[in-house]
């Protein structure tokens, strides 16, 4: 890699020991994903707070993407010059200063006023790339030019109607965005006994509706009804149009012929799905249980991820590169060092820069990515790796 590491680790603890020692300063914001909970859950309301943090039924695929991770410790080597880390990476053409971009988190309104535009600008100085949801509480175009030069990429929610899913399409490629994550697991939505029991879905509200109601595909629906003149109608209209739970493998060919963006899919869990994905072309994809938000006892995304990784390896060849990611359980620096070494070529970061947001706005979010960063990059240089190519299986070994 050409582009040059920042010093994350070294630097973050300077800065917040010397604030500590000479301004009697302890950090703003949380450090542990604990505490981050913790202090969610006081200021966040209650619905807010039970969107961000719950799952599907009893929430026992939330509990085993976390406890997947203890089913791998690290087995550090010494004595070897880590005085640099490489921790940069390369994906479709565009390089990156470290394996690490937002997860597509939804309505973020619920969390924040400023919602993803706070986030937007949290990241664009670190060139952490943002993934911006189809039910963003600002519109693509929005978000697009917060980011500015920053990295974006969009994420595809699947309509029903096509004319609509197009539509998005072609607004994330003329708003910047440089690839789509087509989230294929979620045609609908999972049973999140937290949300039902507090009788809570933003969307029926109106929140995070936002690049529906300002899209023309969309407006066509509604026989020139204006959408916010007339919320209940284009509510309905989105009810019916969110997911397509008709979807096969034959349909990527058409999302194929609507952009000249990266495909990467999102919600692979078995290696089948992950040689059938090869064989059709996806340039992309992401191994995820959704946070553990639809299926209850899904089995964790870390458990699926080596088998898929050795799946596209081998229906690739070595002539070709679909890049895996991993998304579901990502807390700490050290998680992110066990999945590389299992296989991903980068994570996906979700509820705790969501909680970030919201108890800190912008600065809240990007507290958590530079902690995150941090962690990351000292954790690789203690564990005896110099760049991400040191981080192999070997880094790892299965706990007893």
């Amino acid at each position: 890699m050409t582009m040059e590491t920042p010093d994350y680790g070294p630097h973050r603890q300077a800065e917040v020991y010397l604030s500590g020692m000479l301004e009697d300063q302890p950090p703003e914001f949380p450090v542990s994903y604990e505490d981050l909970k913790k202090r969610a859950r006081e200021e966040l309301s209650d619905e807010a707070f039970a969107y961000v943090v719950g799952g599907a039924g009893s929430e026992s695929t939330v509990e085993a993407n976390d406890r997947a991770f203890d089913k791998w410790q690290i087995a550090p080597r010494v004595m070897r010059d880590v005085s640099e880390r490489d921790l940069s990476i390369e994906l479709f053409g565009r390089e990156y200063p470290a394996p690490v971009m937002l997860a597509p988190v939804g309505v973020q309104s619920i969390l924040h006023e400023e919602a993803e535009l706070a986030v937007a600008r949290a990241v664009s100085d670190l060139e952490i790339p943002m993934i911006c949801s189809s039910v963003s509480s600002y519109t693509i175009e929005e978000v697009g030019e917060e980011l500015g030069d920053g990295p974006g990429w969009f994420q595809l929610y699947w309509s029903s109607d096509r004319d609509v899913a197009a539509s998005f399409l072609e607004r994330a490629e003329e708003a910047g965005f440089e690839a789509v994550v087509v989230t294929l697991d979620t045609p609908k939505m999972g049973w999140r006994e937290r949300d039902i029991e507090l009788g809570y879905l933003p969307f029926l509200e109106g929140e995070g509706l936002k690049n529906y109601f300002e899209d023309p595909a969309f407006r066509n629906r509604l026989d020139g009804d204006d959408p916010w003149e007339n919320e209940e109608a284009a509510i309905a209209s989105w009810q019916e149009c969110f997911g397509d739970a008709s979807l096969t493998w034959d349909d990527l060919d058409w999302l194929r012929a609507q952009t000249d963006l990266p495909i990467i899919i999102k919600g692979v869990l078995h290696p089948a799905d992950a040689r059938k994905a090869v064989d059709q072309g996806v340039d992309g994809m992401v191994v995820s249980n959704h946070g553990g938000r639809q299926v209850d006892g899904a089995i964790p995304a870390l458990d699926a991820l080596p088998d898929i990784v050795d799946a596209v390896d081998e229906a690739v060849g070595s002539d070709n590169d679909v890049p895996v990611l991993f998304d579901s359980g990502i807390r700490r620096g050290s998680d992110v060092v066990r999945a590389i070494a299992l296989g991903a070529d980068a994570v996906l970061l979700g509820r705790p820069y969501a909680l970030g947001l919201g108890i800190g706005g912008e600065d809240g979010v990007r507290a958590v990515l530079e902690n995150l960063l941090a962690d990351l990059d000292l954790t690789v240089g203690l564990s005896g790796c110099a760049s991400l190519d040191d981080v192999t299986r070997s880094t790892i070994r299965r706990a007893d």
